[in-house]
């Protein structure tokens, strides 16, 4: 579990956040949407600790983590995985490289015990005997599969994905959602994902935080959202929803 309390977070006397409380909870898929620019991405950034909060408190189960310094840090986000968006794999290295990164870089084990894992994380994705391809000579949606191996390999507790379906079908997008769900449900890994897809949304989101001009605005799971009353989150997935239905159309 993840916990925010009352976190602001200005840049040049622009207020980005402001006075954020939430809790993302474990095992289950916590979305974070809202529209361009409304702090979705600067709260995300936040939490892994790419940005310093102005003040408030985040919590990774009761550890202070931006009370803490550089090596407790550390070894708090030897248990993150990241999904960034577009995959962000090495181009340079092969699948296999990409996969063992974080492995090459956090921990001891053996290159036998690396590749074992690695294996064993591309097995997961269902990629399988494609270690020495390099990323460009497969395809956007392998490329992500890739890219969640490489996020789990560590066995991370928690698991961060920032827009996992950007560039992708919607039938690859759909399996992608998948994949994560499933592997946020049987490793019991706090989830948190940062989408603007309301598929997304109504397909896995367990707990859906809307940011609204840098206020969480509404809180609820898929099944509220059909229901909500507040005019700025019904305008956000209406305009979503009609987005989607023009892309079909053309």
């Amino acid at each position: 579990m993840i916990s925010v309390n009352h976190i602001n977070k200005s840049f040049n006397d622009h207020s980005v956040l402001k006075d954020i409380s939430a809790t993302f909870e474990q095992g289950k898929t916590n979305l974070i949407i809202g529209q361009s620019g409304s702090g979705k991405t600067v709260l995300l950034k936040c939490l892994v600790g790419l940005f310093d909060v102005d003040d408030g408190d985040i919590f990774y189960e009761d550890v202070h983590f931006n009370k803490i310094g550089f090596k407790e840090k550390k070894e708090i986000r030897k248990k993150i995985g990241m999904l960034f968006q577009g995959g962000a794999l090495f181009d340079s290295s092969t699948v296999e490289e990409n996969v063992m990164f974080p492995l090459d870089m956090f921990t001891n084990m053996t290159f036998e015990e690396k590749l074992e894992r690695v294996n064993s994380c591309l097995k997961k994705v269902n990629i399988i005997n494609f270690n020495h391809l390099f990323p460009a000579e497969i395809s956007g949606g392998m490329q992500k599969r890739v890219a969640i191996a490489r996020a789990i390999a560590l066995n991370p507790k928690f698991l961060f994905c920032d827009e996992p379906n950007s560039g992708l079908d919607p039938k690859t997008s759909i399996l992608i959602d998948e994949l994560i769900k499933e592997i946020t449900e049987e490793y019991n890994i706090t989830t948190i994902v940062n989408t603007h897809d309301m598929n997304s949304v109504m397909g896995i989101g367990d707990k859906i935080i809307f940011i609204y001009e840098g206020q969480k605005w509404w809180e609820g799971t898929k099944e509220d959202v059909l229901h909500s009353d507040n005019k700025e989150f019904n305008s956000f997935v209406f305009a979503s929803a009609l987005t989607r239905k023009i892309k079909g159309i053309l």
